[in-house]
């Protein structure tokens, strides 16, 4: 591992575990908490859970599972070359979306409406309830007894009535401080590789065209780079050199920019990173460019009449099932009825949350649909 920055997280200034383990004797901590979040249940699960189209629309778009790997990816990259912990960074990546439901953001908004009179529901908060509390491995502990900095990572927003709840990971929602620098980088990687990879899961799909997106200034921009070096390429290896392109000009900016502001902050210490302003970022010129792309996809995948139908499935699916769930104890698995005793609307927001793409459709067939024999 590289020589890490003054201000990097390190197993020296780490807050450490909320309940203290042995070292582990050949792996750092971060290193062990990215060990367990890969055997985690949950982890595995995101093979199945989508970004933008249903898990059984197409067996090559990105599902949660490649869009984590991906990020951590960027992350690790972006970390080296800042003198990071780059372990770090690849634990909150890969943990980043434990959390989130079956269909993407518009089963995350739907069961946000569900839970509307009874605290809501907010995709971080649950990869942070994930790996506190629901994953079942260990005999001395509930959930995955990750570092502080690995929690704080993926607890990227928390409203200050959820923040007063969570202890010291929720501190500095209402202190008005930062997370430490891997933090920032895994937000940001998180970016890079979603717009990136909706783009090329827009294109394959068809839902978008080349022709729309040379209309965007940073595809242009990198189409024009991959025609000038390889003219006789086309179609999807066209494709594939424009967006990597892409997410290799995104990187290199953030590290470019965030190296200046880095810099001029001048820190020593991981204290004075968490009191500084965010200091991960791109420069005015490429975060301009990535708000247009993300204006174009918005207008033209997200809003997409083909995505919307798939969208207001999903929706409905979740709402049904919530409905289900909460007007009979019954229909809910036994373990899930144990802790429904505990706190009912919780446990169903949990159970709906674990579900993939495929298994929340079953279970509305099972529930829903009568069969004939």
């Amino acid at each position: 591992m590289h020589e890490l920055a003054a201000y990097a997280v390190s197993t020296a200034n780490s807050r450490g575990r909320r309940i203290a383990e042995e070292a582990s004797p050949g792996r750092t901590p971060f290193q062990r908490d990215r060990d367990r979040i890969i055997h985690s249940t949950a982890f595995r699960r995101l093979e199945y859970k989508t970004q933008v189209f249903v898990n059984h629309e197409g067996d090559l778009f990105r599902t949660r599972l490649t869009h984590s790997l991906e990020v951590a990816q960027i992350g690790r990259s972006v970390a080296r070359n800042l003198r990071l912990n780059e372990d770090l960074v690849e634990a909150i990546a890969l943990a980043h979306d434990l959390g989130h439901t079956a269909f993407g953001h518009a089963g995350q908004d739907a069961l946000n409406e569900c839970m509307k009179e009874y605290g809501g529901f907010e995709h971080n908060l649950q990869s942070l309830r994930v790996v506190d509390v629901l994953e079942e491995h260990y005999g001395a502990f509930d959930g995955l007894n990750l570092c502080f900095e690995t929690r704080e990572g993926i607890l990227k927003h928390c409203s200050k009535k959820n923040a007063l709840e969570l202890g010291d990971v929720g501190e500095r929602f209402l202190t008005n401080r930062r997370p430490s620098l891997e933090a920032q980088v895994a937000n940001l990687a998180d970016e890079i590789a979603y717009n990136n990879h909706d783009v090329d899961d827009g294109l394959r799909s068809g839902l978008v065209t080349q022709q729309q997106l040379e209309g965007v200034g940073i595809f242009a921009r990198h189409l024009a780079m991959a025609r000038q070096q390889y003219p006789k390429i086309s179609g999807r290896r066209l494709v594939h050199e424009t967006v990597r392109r892409m997410i290799n000009t995104l990187a290199g900016d953030l590290i470019r920019q965030s190296a200046v502001n880095i810099a001029q902050a001048s820190p020593v210490t991981l204290d004075e990173i968490r009191a500084a302003p965010p200091l991960i970022g791109f420069s005015r010129e490429i975060a301009q460019e990535q708000q247009e792309l993300k204006k174009f996809l918005r207008e033209h995948l997200y809003r997409h009449y083909k995505v919307s139908r798939m969208s207001a499935k999903a929706r409905y699916i979740i709402r049904q099932l919530f409905d289900a769930f909460n007007s009979d104890i019954r229909l809910l698995p036994p373990e899930f009825q144990s802790r429904y005793q505990q706190d009912k609307h919780q446990a169903i927001a949990d159970y709906i949350a674990g579900m993939t793409d495929r298994y929340a459709i079953r279970e509305y067939r099972r529930l829903f649909v009568v069969e004939e024999s």
